[in-house]
């Protein structure tokens, strides 16, 4: 009968592994000492990716200066590509919240490397004496250089699936500003009546700020590509050899093809987390945009009967377990809350940049965790507005044409031409006898019924100023 377990040893002694895991010894330490957030590295497909993107460049370079055997090298190679394609990932155990400055998450990708490696030579697991995770898989490597480039790889494939959910929700957005471009409504400030405007000049301003957000996502993400891969433990490029993160980072440019670039200063680059702290607050700045559009949309489909009423957004489930009938904004709630939760973890993630010392900030698994959070839930959340929402969401224009009639903000427009002092009037005896303020302003003789209806029609009203989709 097989032995269910293999024996492996670190410096603090030795543990029995299960056969069967391609994690080893460090892997398990790592699983009995973080118990904090219960989800596995593997919860995050993109740095497991990354890290074996990182082992396949790192293999390719020491083969490239003859300091791994080709042998050797095309089984690291082999089992990072395979594990690139979508397996093994059940094998990254370790918490994603760690302390180590993600030694363990390291550790955890050497192992399950050199045993699959080892199994493509025709060896067993734990047979390290053949090819071994620190010595081949780990060789010119620290933590240091590592995680920090994979977490980077990691996160620019996750915005780049961002950006994309993104850009759907602004064309959603888009298409409603062209829709609703002849419905007329009126404009608040202040949650009082403003001045008349047209709902599609409303949802323009929504397409707008996502796509001013995605430029600004798109350039932050450009401060990613810099990586320190060749610094080893501090920066200092101790035990890599001459030309190594040149080469290093050419092969990984290749296999990932993103055009990465060596930090200039890798002592620097070791110790600075300024890049996720830009990144991140353009997360949040996205957050903030998503949410008060959200607030706007449950506030302007509010009601039905005893709110504005002016949109009805899509029914997509019942709203109460008590009363008949209701129907909840619960797309625009739910994307509130995802944005609740951007904003925490940028609070986190600066808080960690902070919090690092000397040479190294022992706190990228956190920075790390917050920011693939944000950025997998802004993915979903836009995408989900986008179907879920905005694209069912239709116009009241009977309710909206009725606002504009009664409103005294039509007073305004009225202003230029009979003095303030007699559009106040008029605006106030409006509110109080329920008139209209063309009929008040034609009764009283202020202006002839013709140029009345010149300033108060609807192309006069909304501006003639042309407005960005």
């Amino acid at each position: 009968m097989q032995n269910p377990f293999r024996l492996e040893h670190d410096l603090l002694g030795e543990r029995a592994v299960p056969a069967e895991a391609y994690w080893g010894i460090h892997s398990l330490r790592a699983q009995e000492n973080f118990t904090v957030t219960g989800l596995p590295i593997s919860v995050y497909p993109r740095l497991v990716e990354a890290l074996a993107a990182v082992k396949e460049a790192a293999a390719l370079a020491n083969e490239e200066l003859g300091l791994l055997s080709p042998e050797k090298a095309r089984a690291i190679v082999a089992a990072c590509r395979e594990i690139r394609a979508g397996r093994l990932h059940d094998q990254f155990v370790v918490d994603v919240v760690q302390g180590g400055a993600g030694t363990s998450t390291n550790m955890n990708a050497n192992e399950v490397v050199a045993n699959r490696a080892l199994e493509l030579l025709g060896h067993a697991k734990g047979e390290y004496q053949h090819l071994h995770p620190n010595e081949d898989v780990n060789l010119s490597q620290s933590t240091n250089d590592v995680y920090p480039t994979a977490v980077r790889i990691a996160a620019i494939m996750s915005v780049h699936g961002l950006l994309q959910a993104a850009a759907v929700l602004q064309d959603a957005f888009a298409a409603k500003a062209f829709e609703f471009r002849d419905v007329l409504k009126m404009g608040r400030t202040q949650l009082q009546d403003a001045v008349p405007m047209t709902l599609g000049q409303e949802f323009s301003t929504y397409a707008v700020m996502l796509d001013e957000d995605r430029n600004r996502l798109a350039e932050a993400v450009e401060l990613i590509h810099e990586i320190n891969l060749g610094a080893t433990a501090i920066g200092t490029g101790l035990n890599a050899p001459a030309g190594y993160a040149e080469t290093a980072r050419r092969h990984l440019s290749e296999i990932t093809g993103l055009p990465l670039v060596t930090s200039p200063n890798l002592i620097e680059a070791t110790q600075d987390c300024g890049a996720f702290v830009q990144l991140s607050g353009v997360l949040k700045r996205l957050a903030v945009k998503l949410s008060k559009t959200c607030n706007d949309l449950r506030l302007l489909s509010s009601g039905p009967r005893a709110g504005l009423n002016e949109i009805n957004l899509p029914a997509v489930q019942a709203g109460s377990s008590i009363m008949p009938g209701k129907v909840n904004p619960v797309i625009p709630e739910v994307v509130n809350q995802v944005a609740f939760e951007v904003i925490g973890n940028d609070i986190t993630i600066t808080m960690a940049a902070e919090g690092g010392q000397l040479q190294l900030n022992a706190f990228e698994p956190v920075i790390q965790h917050a920011l693939s959070k944000s950025i997998t839930s802004l993915r979903a959340a836009c995408l989900t507005l986008a179907e879920r929402c905005v694209s069912g969401i239709t116009a009241n224009t009977e309710q909206l044409q009725a606002t504009v009639r009664n409103s005294i903000g039509l007073a305004t427009a009225l202003n230029p031409h009979i003095g303030y002092t007699a559009a106040t009037a008029i605006a106030q005896e409006a509110l109080r006898t329920g008139r209209g303020v063309a009929e008040l302003t034609l009764e009283k003789g202020l202006l002839p019924a013709e140029r009345i209806a010149e300033l108060l029609s609807p192309e006069r009203l909304t501006g003639a100023t042309p407005h960005r989709v």
